[in-house]
């Protein structure tokens, strides 16, 4: 059961759902986990699915969109990822007030570049008692690297530079196709294309802005202090958009309680439905009945 919610990150009001296990009763509290979506996501594309599984396991969710996206107000299509930061802990915050939440058992979960978002949050955030990062970035400008050749980088950043100095002369940055920034996986990238069609809240461009954000945000300058708190870490050997060594980055740096979890032949899209998404959730529900159980 879903019920529609809203709260403020740096006074913008944001939009969200919270998920309720059906066989929560009167006056009972349990553990309650924040899911946050990745680069372009909105709350209603991909993270019901997730909500429900962990519904089923018996946790409170809260889905939300950040500033400017989807049902939240703020300037639009923002990548902005400290500001980011801030939306994911008033989502703890407000998470934490609910009737139905154990306010000391909250939880993080997030995939692509909201893995990259919770693993940030968590590191300066103790509320964050046990933290999910799939297919997330350790280190923004290496991943930007990593999957383009060295004249389409050194383009990419010549494009940045002069968009850099628009924005400072004229205070916009250059808007262009989502795909030339984030770019598209030939093996997965159709599931996404599919959803983000029949989702009015998908955006088709971005701004410029986003290639400095990306470089300057990378978490595994600060994954170490997750710990004595627990970090689950999922990739598959087959990412072609964030390739697996984003997460083994992000673990090598991570203390002890930490896991790993390889999958297998699975592209980037393909961890949001189907086998690689049951896997997923497998070992996303693994971790936290361990690590935080829901009653």
């Amino acid at each position: 059961m879903a019920r529609p919610v809203a709260f403020y990150s740096e006074g913008v009001k944001l939009a969200g759902d919270l998920f309720l296990p059906s066989d929560l009763g009167r006056g009972e509290r349990r553990a309650g986990i924040v899911l946050c979506h990745g680069y372009t996501g909105v709350r209603n594309l991909y993270l019901p699915d997730n909500a429900r599984v962990l519904n089923e396991a018996g946790y409170v969710v809260l889905t939300f969109d950040y500033k400017g996206w989807g049902d939240s107000e703020g300037p639009r299509s923002r990548l902005a990822p400290y500001s980011r930061v801030a939306d994911v802990q008033a989502a703890l915050s407000f998470l934490a007030a609910q009737s139905e939440v154990l306010p000391e058992r909250l939880g993080l979960y997030g995939t692509s570049y909201g893995g990259a978002t919770v693993v940030w949050t968590a590191a300066i955030d103790p509320r964050a008692a046990c933290i999910v990062s799939v297919v997330g970035i350790g280190n923004g400008r290496r991943w930007m690297r990593s999957v383009r050749r060295p004249d389409e980088f050194a383009d990419l950043l010549d494009r940045s530079a002069a968009d850099r100095a628009r924005r400072a002369m004229h205070g916009v940055s250059e808007f262009v196709d989502r795909n030339e920034i984030l770019l598209p996986d030939r093996q997965s990238a159709e599931l996404a294309a599919a959803a983000r069609r029949g989702n009015p809240g998908a955006v088709g461009e971005i701004p410029l802005e986003y290639v400095d954000d990306t470089s300057g945000f990378n978490p595994e300058w600060i994954v170490d202090r997750i710990a004595p708190r627990p970090v689950l870490f999922i990739t598959s050997d087959d990412d072609r958009l964030v390739p697996p060594a984003e997460s083994e980055a992000l673990f090598a740096r991570a203390g002890e309680p930490k896991k790993l979890v390889m999958l297998h032949g699975f592209g980037h899209y393909e961890v949001y439905a189907g086998e690689a998404f049951r896997q997923v959730m497998d070992a996303t529900t693994a971790w936290y009945r361990q690590y935080l159980p829901a009653g």
